[in-house]
């Protein structure tokens, strides 16, 4: 089986596959303080289960990162990524401007890799991704290993401010 023709294994990153809890404090003060909270994304340590997933995911699917993250957040992502030995694979980022709730540009862009690929799975922390997700007929498995260390402030933000 070509690389090409792989089924896609989703990945999110925040809750997912890099704990955020050392960096929500900045986002549980008015105003939120977004630069704070993305330039500390790189000292985001890995969450095993997440991990252990996606190198698992890999050995059979073509693996894609899809992150409610702002474009302006993409090196730094690759580096942590790459520094975290994770399988290589496209980064779908949420554009600079984009306010959209995560549960909408996720699922925009799984129906896109949808009309070419079969998507065997998306793995998200976000109980509302994965509800819009799997409703729309994805499988989904639903990150409960980081989804206890997102705070209610990320979640505000993910689904009110789509920030994340």
């Amino acid at each position: 089986m070509t690389r090409d023709s792989r089924p896609l294994a989703v990945f999110d990153l925040d809750g997912t596959l890099a704990d955020t809890a050392h960096r929500q404090h900045f986002l549980e003060r008015s105003p939120r303080d977004w630069t704070g909270f993305f330039a500390a994304a790189p000292e985001d340590p890995p969450l095993a289960e997440g991990v252990r997933l996606c190198r698992e995911a890999a050995r059979e699917c073509e693996v894609v990162y899809l992150t409610g993250r702002p474009e302006r957040c993409r090196r730094d992502t690759l580096d942590w990524l790459a520094a975290r030995e994770l399988p290589e694979g496209r980064v779908f980022m949420r554009g600079n401007a984009d306010r959209r709730p995560a549960r909408r540009t996720k699922l925009e862009i799984l129906r896109r890799l949808a009309r070419t690929r079969e998507v065997r799975m998306l793995v998200d922390d976000d109980a509302l991704v994965c509800e819009d997700a799997a409703r729309a007929g994805f499988r989904t498995v639903r990150a409960e290993w980081g989804a206890a260390a997102t705070g209610r402030a990320m979640r505000d933000a993910q689904e009110r401010e789509g920030r994340t």
